[in-house]
């Protein structure tokens, strides 16, 4: 299709993507033998959080000792083997994710966790696949050059409810966001349940720079992950667990035995005095709420954040929060595409009051980072917009094989004296 698009003109393919897109999702379903009516499935969609959401749903089911498979943007798991996710894809195509559930249900899995995108749902990814359960986490704007405006972007994700609602599913039910401006668009879904959840729910709660903890059912349940939105992940893991049956000593359980989600808050220590965090943070408000976890901690930032070929009106806000939250901003490149790296940089610069400091070369800018770091016992660096992304995407298509948590770790290793190579990952 991508060839197609290429040859095409641009009114005729716009005709032509959508039965393509479809076709092929109802032949992928055909071809694999309807798997997802075999296996309980619970899909997770919003702008952020989802991945976090599903760590924490797939650890609350693990300790209720069912057996489970997932798809996310981190990795791809049927019971126990875990392969991490290198296709650039949340919700992969070409017949992927029938072909996934029909391996789930060969393994005798009880339930599949599956997040689900807009751009994935824009090209019907998501349809003949029948869902339980949806859990709704936020909207944001996001893709918005490719969905067209912010409405569309908002109209591929209710089409995954609307899915749901066609679900031949016994007990199908929504799990939203009650606290997020567009929470009830999918609380209006007519489905089995619709069960809100928001923060007034979860109280007492709190978090600082050490954790959080919310109180569920009547329990408090704690996690070392800091920030607002990692009450609001687990609140949603516990309210889905919690409406299908799952009591609150396995809730509480599988909450805490989340304790590290790869390029989600994720730290990165060799003992050395000062913090060091990799976060997938790509949006304004994720961003911001990951500046807000650490109040009183000396922020030094490693930014890129805006790849090329979407969403140019963030660039200059993004590096202009920055510059309001953290002590020093590097800004550098992240995913380039076809856009020349240089520019994309130079026009987050733009949104800043003060000159910053750019350093184009990521593993050299994550090592600056490091560097201002040293002997600040109060001071964490902080590397956004890339989480887990295996890779850094260049000009026709071209990969460069990457890893923020990689770097991050041998740049420690080489500051604290290690002699290990930093070689090209």
């Amino acid at each position: 299709m991508h060839t197609l698009k290429k040859l095409m003109p641009k009114p005729l393919y716009r005709a032509v993507a959508p039965l393509y897109h479809h076709l092929l999702a109802w032949i992928g379903a055909q071809l694999y033998g309807h798997p997802s009516r075999k296996i309980n499935i619970v899909a997770i969609t919003g702008t952020k959080g989802k991945s976090s959401v599903s760590e924490f749903v797939n650890g609350i089911l693990e300790h209720a000792g069912y057996k489970t498979a997932l798809v996310s943007t981190i990795h791809f798991k049927i019971g126990q083997n875990i392969e991490p996710n290198k296709l650039k894809m949340t919700m992969p195509g070409r017949f992927f994710l029938q072909k996934f559930l029909r391996r789930a249900v060969r393994a005798q899995c009880d339930w599949a966790i599956i997040e689900m995108t807009s751009e994935g749902a824009r090209q019907f990814r998501h349809i003949n696949i029948e869902t339980d359960a949806l859990i709704f986490t936020n909207i944001a704007p996001e893709h918005i050059e490719s969905h067209g405006s912010f409405e569309n972007y908002l109209a591929a994700k209710l089409s995954i409810g609307k899915a749901l609602e066609q679900s031949k599913k016994p007990s199908r039910m929504i799990i939203a966001n009650a606290d997020d401006d567009h929470g009830s668009d999918f609380l209006a879904l007519h489905v089995d349940a619709a069960l809100p959840y928001t923060l007034e729910y979860a109280q007492p709660w709190s978090t600082t720079e050490n954790g959080t903890q919310i109180t569920f059912e009547g329990t408090p349940i704690h996690s070392p992950m800091p920030g607002e939105f990692t009450a609001y992940n687990m609140l949603a893991a516990a309210t889905f667990a919690h409406a299908i049956g799952v009591d609150i000593k396995h809730i509480k359980a599988g909450l805490e035995a989340t304790q590290r989600i790869p390029g989600r808050i994720e730290p990165i220590s060799i003992g050395q005095e000062f913090d060091v965090i990799v976060d997938y943070a790509h949006t304004f408000e994720s961003l911001e709420k990951l500046y807000q976890a650490f109040p009183s901690k000396e922020k030094i930032c490693v930014l890129g954040n805006t790849g090329g070929g979407r969403d140019t009106w963030k660039r200059p806000k993004m590096a202009a929060l920055a510059e309001k939250y953290c002590e020093r901003v590097i800004l550098t490149d992240e995913d380039p595409y076809d856009e020349d790296p240089e520019s994309i940089v130079a026009e987050m610069a733009a949104g800043m009051h003060t000159k910053p400091e750019i350093i184009m070369d990521r593993r050299r800018a994550i090592r600056a980072a490091i560097e201002l770091a040293k002997g600040k016992t109060e001071a964490i660096v902080l590397i956004t917009g890339k989480g887990t992304d295996p890779y850094i995407m260049r000009a026709n298509g071209s990969k460069e094989p990457w890893s923020d948590a990689t770097a991050a770790r041998e740049e420690l290793q080489c500051s604290l004296g290690d002699t290990k190579s930093t070689a090209t990952i």
